[in-house]
């Protein structure tokens, strides 16, 4: 089952990119009823069974309290679904969109019972989702004067890695690799552990590569990427020969990094040269400007804060 859709640079290899499809669908359908006995483990909302009408029905506007960009709805519209309540999810703005506070983004109708029992799943995705995306949008906002991308990785809430890249795509950014099976990125403890056979990092470049087409069919071996990490000029020089498709300029100086670009224009121009570690809001535009094609930040999925998204009746805020 295909999950994700290519969208290289042009000319290069890249990762993948997520777009939202029915593969995701079903790990939200499946990820659902989890949230589901979150709440209510295996009985009910009590409170809502005490106190609320079982006859009353009502719409319910999703309302976004502070300004941002929304990602979310797609998965909402799977887990209203999910829910089987007869309850009927309406959205007024799509994933990406950015809105101020105070917009309605949706709305809930059916028994208000059945509403209550939902609500906070349906905040919880919407709020969490909508602070990755806005972040997200912060930093491509921050570096749009150059044509330098964003990329996430790995550090996302276990469970939901999909749904936090996602997010990512909603706000403007790119995927990295979405797990362990979709790239090879040979990282500095890797290279640790291939030191005592004598193996030099462009060794560990061209020993992946010959492993990938000889482990898999033509079609994905000419898809799969062969990244590799250096923390210093002297070892980009010694791997670009090799010529893997992107180096990772680990925690590298904005001036190391402009040397780091020279050397790559000299030497192999089709590598892909990609910035990490320390990177900020603050600093991310210095870091686009020295000339790297992209940048990967976790700040996206493990520093945003979450969008305040509330549910409110006739005006009245819950």
């Amino acid at each position: 089952m295909v999950l994700h859709t290519a969208n290289p640079p042009a000319g290069s290899r890249d990762h993948v990119q997520l777009v939202w499809n029915e593969y995701l669908a079903a790990e939200v359908r499946h990820s659902a009823h989890k949230w589901f006995r979150e709440d209510c483990g295996l009985e009910v909302d009590w409170t809502s069974a005490a106190l609320v009408d079982e006859t009353i029905e009502r719409s319910l506007a999703v309302t976004a309290r502070t300004d941002g960009v929304i990602a979310g709805l797609r998965v909402i519209e799977v887990v209203v679904d999910e829910f089987q309540e007869n309850l009927v999810w309406s959205s007024v703005v799509d994933d990406g969109d950015c809105v101020d506070a105070g917009t309605v983004i949706g709305h809930l109708s059916g028994s208000v019972r059945s509403i209550l029992q939902i609500e906070r799943v349906i905040l919880n995705v919407l709020g969490r989702l909508s602070g990755v995306a806005t972040t997200t949008r912060d930093l491509v906002e921050a570096i749009q004067d150059t044509p330098c991308r964003i990329y996430d990785t790995r550090k996302t809430v276990p469970g939901w890695r999909l749904l936090d890249k996602y997010a990512v795509c909603c706000g403007g950014g790119f995927n990295h690799r979405i797990g362990l099976y979709d790239a090879i990125l040979i990282k500095d403890n890797h290279l640790a552990a291939i030191h005592e056979s004598g193996l030099s990092p462009a060794d560990a470049v061209r020993k992946s590569r010959e492993f990938i087409f000889k482990t898999f069919p033509a079609s994905r071996a000419n898809q799969m990427v062969v990244e590799i990490e250096v923390d210093s000029l002297n070892q980009l020089a010694d791997v670009l020969p090799s010529e893997p498709d992107i180096v990772l300029l680990d925690n590298m100086t904005v001036e190391e990094l402009r040397q780091a670009v020279a050397l790559r224009g000299r030497n192999s121009p089709g590598v892909i040269l990609e910035a990490s570690g320390g990177i900020m809001l603050e600093n991310i535009s210095n870091v686009a400007k020295s000339g790297v094609d992209r940048i990967s930040t976790g700040a996206p999925t493990h520093t945003s804060s979450w969008i305040d998204i509330g549910l409110d009746w006739d005006g009245v805020s819950f």
